[in-house]
């Protein structure tokens, strides 16, 4: 692949259509920071340093920390392109990025967007001495039998 226009092109000039973006759907300037940071790795100030400096995208991934690993988790479509079958390597991280605004904009909670483990909630327990028969439809059957009035 060519070198992409949108590679030479600012950080600084895409990261307030993130902010923006994610604060028309109720998010904040934190989140959006937050996903950043998770994905590059770089601290508060390496990111305003990157946004003063205006650093071109090429430059923000290549000076960019540490990617985290986590990254290779995210999957899905960004402009009807699915993530997992882009070859290129800094248009594979650009599209992460995206994916992840685009998944904090959707109101997704930020643990799903950070790839961290979620425990799955423990089932509910029956309280002792009160085993709940199911029925076929998987509901409680209800413990109390109705009263049958008498017919005379």
């Amino acid at each position: 692949m060519k070198s992409h226009p949108v590679f030479a092109m600012p950080f600084a000039k895409v990261y307030p259509l993130y902010i923006q973006k994610a604060e028309s759907k109720g998010r904040t300037r934190q989140e959006v920071d937050e996903v950043i940071l998770w994905l590059t790795g770089y601290s508060p100030k390496g990111l305003a340093q990157q946004i003063e400096q205006q650093k071109d995208f090429t430059a923000f991934f290549a000076e960019a920390p540490r990617l985290n690993p986590d990254a290779k988790k995210i999957t899905g479509t960004v402009c009807g392109v699915r993530i997992e079958d882009i070859e290129h390597p800094l248009m594979k991280k650009l599209r992460w990025l995206d994916k992840l605004v685009d998944e904090l904009a959707k109101g997704r909670p930020m643990a799903k967007i950070l790839r961290q483990e979620v425990p799955a909630a423990a089932p509910a327990k029956a309280r002792p001495g009160r085993a709940a028969a199911r029925t076929s439809t998987g509901r409680a059957a209800s413990s109390s039998k109705k009263k049958r009035g008498k017919t005379r």
